[in-house]
């Protein structure tokens, strides 16, 4: 089944035994609609076209319902990200660029998923499955942050590349959320959300002493050709 949000309710509906799928595309309906809390169960069945009692066949309640379109969302997302960082190829800071962009694309084309990703008020923590589709995709940017924090210069203080990682998903959240949002949410500003992140994390690197100035195909800290791996502080091994 087609998870875009632009289908038919009669293609959605409930038919050929796919209640499941046709309640997860109902409420990614409702979600884009309505916000994540704006909708009941019930209201999921009604657009399904199903009874108030077929959706406990699948789920326990309406947070369930959401933390599973949350899991397809993280996945998604992961996927792109992943797609995005392509190992660092072909110079770290080119691409974790793309992986911002990808942050924000994600947000801007699916907002119903990222509404029910980070918006929704689940406890991630108390969903295993949800819990760990969300590290995965985290750990995307934690690995792109790991490789940035191998290009300081000998001897500059730096945090920890944990910390590095929180604070650049930070900066990518919040330009996402406040600006680069595909629906009504989106604030209106002079440049691009994907200008607005890179000068955000150019400055960020920059006031850590990182040097982000390269050359096509190139890290960095020393020039070093992207195909070599880089020790510490971005030394080739």
């Amino acid at each position: 089944m087609s998870w875009r949000k632009d289908q038919g309710r009669a293609e959605r509906g409930y038919h050929h035994g796919n209640l499941k799928e046709a309640l997860l595309q109902a409420a990614l309906d409702l979600i884009s609609k309505k916000g994540p809390a704006g909708f009941t169960f019930a209201d999921a069945a009604r657009m399904a076209g199903v009874s108030p009692a077929a959706p406990y066949r699948h789920f326990r309640d309406r947070d369930e319902l959401i933390a599973s379109i949350a899991q397809r969302g993280f996945e998604q997302f992961e996927s792109l990200l992943t797609q995005a960082w392509d190992d660092g190829r072909p110079d770290t800071v080119s691409a974790f660029e793309r992986v911002g962009k990808a942050y924000l694309a994600f947000a801007r084309e699916e907002p119903a998923f990222y509404s029910a990703m980070f918006e929704s008020g689940l406890p991630v923590d108390s969903n295993p499955t949800l819990m760990a589709a969300s590290e995965r995709a985290f750990a995307i940017i934690r690995a792109a942050a790991e490789r940035l924090a191998a290009l300081a210069p000998p001897g500059t203080p730096r945090p920890p590349a944990m910390m590095m990682a929180l604070h650049i998903w930070s900066m990518s959240h919040g330009v996402a959320s406040l600006f680069g949002r595909g629906d009504a949410a989106r604030r209106k500003l002079p440049m691009s959300p994907e200008d607005l992140l890179e000068a955000e994390v150019l400055i960020y690197l920059r006031g850590l002493g990182f040097l982000t100035d390269r050359r096509p195909g190139t890290d960095a800290a020393d020039d070093k050709p992207a195909g070599e791996k880089a020790g510490p502080w971005g030394k080739p091994k």
